[in-house]
């Protein structure tokens, strides 16, 4: 009876633990926005300005989809919001370039720029796994 309990017990906490650890990888509007990020940022890093061009109001407003949503477990709130905000900024940066029709050294150097800012994300801004 006693090995039944414990048995039980693993399997709750087992349950319990992967659950967590799905709740705090999963970040929608992070994965919505790298999917813009990644159609806009690829093709320019090759001189295929012309999905940054189509995509950049997509990307802002991708952006503030994401800023606006709660920063998940598993990421330090205070530094992520504050990358947010810098993310936010060069995307609306990238889409008045757009609009303004400045030349491909310039829109190739913003959306750089936007790509390194939101890796940041997930280098600098993750708690550290226990563990570890």
């Amino acid at each position: 009876m006693k090995a039944l309990k414990t048995m039980a017990f693993a399997l709750v906490a087992f349950f319990l633990f992967q659950t967590a650890k799905a709740q705090k990888a999963e970040w929608k509007e992070l994965k919505d926005f790298h999917g813009v990020m990644s159609k806009t940022f690829h093709p320019a890093e090759e001189g295929n300005l012309q999905p940054l061009k189509d995509n950049s109001g997509e990307l802002v407003a991708k952006v503030k989809v994401w800023q606006a949503s709660a920063v998940p477990a598993g990421f330090k709130a205070d530094e992520t919001k504050k990358v947010l905000t810098e993310l936010t900024a060069k995307c609306q940066e990238i889409n008045k370039a757009v609009i303004d029709k400045k030349d491909a050294k310039e829109l190739k150097a913003l959306i750089t720029q936007a790509h390194d800012i939101f890796h940041q994300i997930a280098e600098k801004c993750r708690q550290p796994e226990e563990g570890k």
